[in-house]
């Protein structure tokens, strides 16, 4: 009888190990068991940036964009500045007329994000302009004929630790990032989610849009993890650009 306590106490034992390896180990467990890697908590835009990136840029590639799309850009890094910060943003800012940042540009506006996971999907909370995202990761994929819309549509799954969100239907009133390099409602993205470090995020994007580039390129973007008692705060884009206006006329 002793022995055969004895031998359920080693038992248990070790499958107490093996689940604090796994913990441990941050990568993600055999198919026998349900735990998911975790992305939850609050991020903010890693400073300084471990890629070399400023705020408002993911690549320094030279982008291969089409003639259209080359010229929409120009034009909007031309423009007068609103802010010293907005380094040559002008008013063809989509989020100057109130729209919605879209999926990607919402990581690199320099305000704070929350993720949680949650059965169906992955649940991100944006500060600005209180946007929501969800990247369902129950097995659905892309419905035909879902509607464009801001944050388009994303499916994910878990390849190891990492979340891989693919998203389309992107209205093409967002931008890619926050130079103003545009795209068509046929853009396809990418994007790999992993904790690099216990208190770092990074997220690579892969975008392809073969009516605004002659071929896919890619971005990367890193992110610190905030403090428990961190909270986002309540943000309206409308009236920051109020704001905004009512101060330059007083200058005026």
């Amino acid at each position: 009888m002793r022995s055969s306590l004895y031998g359920l106490a080693v038992a248990l034992g070790v499958l107490g190990v093996g689940g604090l390896l796994i913990a441990q180990s941050g990568q993600q467990p055999t198919a026998k068991t349900s735990v998911t890697p975790d992305l939850s908590g609050v991020w903010y835009l890693a400073r300084p940036d471990p890629n070399g990136f400023s705020t408002w840029t993911i690549t320094k590639e030279s982008l291969p964009m089409l003639p259209w799309a080359a010229e929409k850009y120009k034009a909007a890094r031309s423009g007068p500045l609103r802010q010293e910060w907005d380094k040559g943003i002008d008013a063809l800012d989509p989020s100057q007329s109130c729209f919605p940042l879209g999926p990607t540009r919402a990581f690199q506006i320099g305000r704070p994000f929350e993720i949680h996971h949650l059965p169906e999907y992955v649940l991100i909370l944006f500060e600005w302009d209180h946007a929501v995202r969800r990247i369902y990761t129950d097995g659905r994929g892309h419905p035909e004929g879902y509607p464009v819309s801001f944050m388009g549509h994303s499916i994910g799954k878990w390849d190891g630790d990492t979340l891989v969100a693919d998203t389309v239907y992107v209205a093409e009133e967002t931008w890619l990032d926050g130079l103003g390099h545009p795209h068509t409602a046929d853009v396809h993205i990418v994007e790999r989610f992993r904790r690099v470090k216990p208190n770092m995020l990074k997220i690579d994007f892969w975008f392809d849009d073969p009516k605004a580039y002659t071929r896919p390129w890619t971005g990367t973007k890193s992110f610190d993890l905030q403090a428990p008692d961190f909270e986002l705060m309540e943000h309206s884009i409308c009236e920051d650009w109020l704001k905004m206006g009512t101060k330059r006329n007083a200058v005026e």
